[in-house]
């Protein structure tokens, strides 16, 4: 299995999807710890993996998703984005409401 065949399993396993650096229990940036507190706040059910852990699935969805930067949320296998779009998203209520539909 090759790493975009990898990144489409995983974003196909759940609903709610999150790459970050380091783990929700141990975030490894200030980003990460953000998009986590966010989820969180929203109650959401998520997965997790961690790009510092595995270069391959790092360097793979920077070309999967053309988006360079993490954290990278994905909801039922679409790109919402990283931790500013997240930011926005959440003080417009608009987060919450996605991760409500994406656990429907």
């Amino acid at each position: 299995m090759n790493t975009q065949e990898k990144i489409r399993e995983q974003l196909s396993g759940d609903k709610i999807v999150l790459y970050m650096k380091g783990s929700p229990q141990s975030p490894q940036c200030g980003f990460s710890a953000k998009a986590t507190q966010m989820l969180g706040a929203c109650g959401a059910k998520y997965a997790s993996y961690d790009i510092l852990s595995d270069p391959d699935i790092r360097q793979g969805l920077k070309e999967y998703s053309n988006w360079p930067t993490f954290p990278q949320l994905y909801l039922n296998g679409e790109l919402v984005g990283g931790c500013d779009i997240m930011t926005e998203l959440f003080q417009k209520g608009e987060l919450q409401k996605l991760i409500a539909k994406a656990m429907g």
